[in-house]
């Protein structure tokens, strides 16, 4: 295994980052670790990478973090500031200068999407975007056997994310091991080999994202936007024609439908005079998952939020 963690705990004054994390990684596998802000993605990450100190035991290459060749190692903080006067080329020709064999600049800089012009931008004058590209750029530019990457894709277009996505993926096709952490569940789903769900310093589960997701995830939902006003009426209506109505959901949804049973829905409300402004049929994915085993989903900024409970039918079936 390249890399190895067991029973890894942390603390930091009262309180706890990590409690008892354990995993093991091996060559040329994606591992996602998933979670919001606060979960311990980023703590676990310091310990892996030697750079905080931690109870419990952790080998990366059979060899305490800390002692592992530089040359072997890539690493992309989520915190990172580089001389914002300096070019994106000169920032990586700079890193590939602290290297014995580094790869050719130029070719990094191309398999990150920041070539030509944007390469000759001095940092400040980047997009978001265009920056974190350098940053990952600075982390490939040693070949390493190891790659860590916190948060890459944050402050990314979507071409930009699936061209770092793509990227990956030949990486490990290419025997590169790469620990990336996120609280994007769609790229985790599509990226991972595996993911951890970590969730105050623990994790929930781990495993390959299919296999979460069918143990987890639950069924396929058909989710209703309904006027507040019709809530409770499109839930009796729905009821009364023989639908279950999903628990503990932030919309109103109807539970373990098949596609082609949507028209029957929609007859249900329009019998009803129900009014509805769209639906959407959604099969269960890693971000179910993880309210299922938490009670709390991951918002786009990566800040946990309890999720609220379904609009169910008022007690008795009577529209309030």
């Amino acid at each position: 295994m390249v890399i190895v963690a067991e029973n890894v705990r942390r603390r930091y004054g009262g309180t706890v980052a990590l409690d008892g994390v354990s995993l093991s990684v091996a060559e040329g596998e994606v591992f996602a670790l998933v979670g919001p802000n606060g979960a311990g993605k980023t703590t676990l990450v310091r310990a892996l990478t030697g750079t905080t100190v931690v109870d419990g035991r952790v080998t990366v290459f059979d060899e305490p973090p800390a002692d592992v060749d530089p040359e072997r190692v890539g690493l992309l903080p989520q915190e990172f500031d580089p001389a914002e006067r300096l070019t994106a080329r000169e920032l990586v020709t700079y890193y590939a200068g602290l290297y014995d064999r580094p790869r050719d600049v130029d070719a990094v800089l191309a398999d990150v999407g920041l070539d030509g012009a944007d390469a000759r931008k001095p940092y400040e004058d980047l997009s978001g975007g265009q920056k974190r590209r350098t940053c990952v750029a600075t982390a490939l530019v040693n070949d390493p056997d190891l790659l860590f990457l916190d948060e890459p894709t944050a402050g990314i277009d979507p071409a930009g994310r699936r061209q770092l996505q793509s990227l990956v993926t030949d990486l490990a096709d290419g025997g590169t091991t790469v620990l990336l952490t996120t609280h994007d569940m769609a790229a985790a789903e599509s990226l991972a080999d595996r993911v951890g769900l970590l969730a105050d310093g623990q994790f929930v589960a781990v495993g390959p994202p299919r296999d979460l997701v069918a143990g987890h995830g639950g069924t396929s939902r058909l989710e209703l936007a309904v006027p507040e006003r019709a809530e409770s009426a499109a839930a009796i209506a729905l009821e009364r024609a023989g639908y279950r109505l999903v628990p503990d959901e932030a919309v109103l949804a109807v539970a373990d439908i098949d596609p082609r049973d949507i028209g029957g829905v929609v007859e249900s409300l329009e019998a009803e005079n129900v009014p509805y402004d769209a639906i959407t049929w959604k099969q269960p994915d890693l971000e179910d998952v993880y309210l299922a085993l938490t009670g709390t989903e991951v918002g786009a900024s990566g800040d946990p939020r309890p999720r609220r409970r379904g609009r169910l039918p008022a007690q008795g079936g009577e529209t309030p």
